[in-house]
């Protein structure tokens, strides 16, 4: 993408509304633009990191042998009544009447739905167990919606939803998922830590939430050293071992973790090598047995013939909510300092002298050469404005080309997270990159 004919509103000065480093960065690097409260508009940039983000997150649930489908955002309130939820709920439930009087609402949540859906189409434990997931935009009426993307309205969120035949087969799901959740952290290039939660308005009695580490984070965490070394890229899924399954959720689950609400102050005395830090919650999941499969009437056919109720876990993650908690965990005085994975573009090409005969055609060589990698800063602005652009944009390389440079077809290459510069051929400058 050429920057010149890009929509890329980036802004020098820091918008008054915005309160932590996450939603300062997103308005000034042309991220997202608040449309209402708590509502943002992704523009391009944002929309590209989104995307890269829910790629991940849908190749790690596949892997899992989790399946995709989508359910609607508006729901009926009387699937609410059948869990009895919908009284209970609270006022962050959007409710509204359709013109023939029928009470709906804009989805928070969709266990009752699945639940449904479900009830519908299995009849028989031969067809368990399942997973189901989507990634879908919900709506939550939050009292005092601050921090941008971190606490907004709508957001973007990945939730699962398993039915198995009984509780043993409920906790393997469980134990899948977190599988899936820290292989799907690592890929996006941030340290997770389970934590022991409660379950809150969805209910159940298992229940871990997953906390990145960030000093602006809202809650004050309390975990053992022994989480900083654990390399989860090397874990698999290992449907055919149980116990590979049950050792890894002990390694992830064994280690002292908790967040200010759960911690034991007798349980933290006992730790060898303490961490303390801030954390933003990114990810959670929960086992609630029959909660909702029983009011809901969803039964089906045991290996007796006789009806069972099928146990359930819910499992979601905040995509859209990840993109801030990924730039409070990676930035720096200059801007965002993406990883390589989630970032827009993988790098900016620089043309310090547009119009120079040298730098125009070793830019667009480079630029022909990374396809659609590569935001290309053809605008004739300064150089400084160039670079501060690329900076806080946080391109994981940048190509700068001026004409000494071009000459010899040399380009200088940054490395965004170190600032490590070196002068390279152009060939070289790609297959580093790519």
């Amino acid at each position: 993408m050429r920057l010149s004919r890009s929509f890329v509103p980036t802004l020098k000065e820091t918008p008054a509304e915005a309160q932590i480093v996450s939603h300062r960065l997103m308005l000034r690097a042309g991220l997202v633009r608040q449309t209402a409260a708590g509502i943002y508009a992704w523009l391009p940039a944002g929309w590209r990191v989104l995307q890269n983000i829910e790629q991940i997150v849908r190749e790690e649930q596949d892997a899992s042998g989790a399946q995709e489908i989508l359910m609607p955002t508006m729901q009926s309130a009387d699937l609410w009544r059948q869990s009895g939820r919908y009284d209970g709920y609270g006022q962050e439930m959007l409710r509204l009447k359709d013109r023939h009087d029928r009470e709906m609402l804009y989805g928070p949540t969709n266990e009752e739905m699945v639940t449904d859906l479900f009830r519908q189409g299995v009849k028989s434990y031969r067809e368990l167990p399942q997973n189901l997931y989507h990634i879908q935009w919900k709506f939550r009426d939050e009292v005092r919606p601050r921090f941008g993307v971190m606490r907004g309205r709508e957001f973007l969120m990945k939730d699962a939803y398993s039915f198995d035949l009984d509780h043993a087969g409920a906790v393997i799901a469980y134990r899948k998922m977190m599988l899936a959740y820290m292989r799907t952290f690592a890929r996006l290039g941030v340290q997770a830590i389970p934590m022991v939660a409660d379950t809150g308005p969805i209910g159940g009695d298992l229940s871990h939430e997953f906390i990145i580490l960030a000093p602006t984070g809202e809650s004050q965490v309390y975990f053992d050293a022994a989480f900083e070394k654990i390399d989860v890229s090397t874990a698999r899924y290992s449907f055919d071992s149980e116990q590979d399954l049950a050792d890894f959720y002990t390694t992830m689950t064994t280690p002292y973790a908790a967040t200010d609400e759960k911690h034991d102050a007798a349980a933290w005395a006992k730790v060898a090598d303490k961490r303390e830090g801030r954390g933003i919650e990114v990810g959670h999941i929960f086992y609630f047995g029959t909660t909702y499969s029983e009011p809901m009437g969803l039964k089906v056919a045991g290996p007796d013939g006789q009806p069972v109720i099928p146990h359930m876990g819910s499992y979601g993650i905040g995509v859209s909510r990840l993109v801030g908690a990924l730039i409070e965990a990676h930035h720096d005085d200059a801007g965002i300092i993406w990883p390589d994975a989630v970032a827009p573009w993988r790098a900016a090409i620089l043309n310090l002298k547009p119009g120079d005969t040298g730098c125009d055609r070793l830019c667009e060589e480079a630029y022909a050469g990374l396809g659609g990698n590569a935001l290309y800063d053809d605008r004739a602005d300064r150089a400084g404005a160039k670079f501060a652009d690329a900076d806080l944009m946080g391109h994981p390389w940048q190509i700068i080309i001026g004409p000494r440079s071009a000459a010899g077809r040399r380009v200088e290459l940054k490395r965004r997270s170190t600032g490590e510069r070196e002068e390279v051929s152009v060939e070289d400058a790609l297959a580093k990159i790519l």
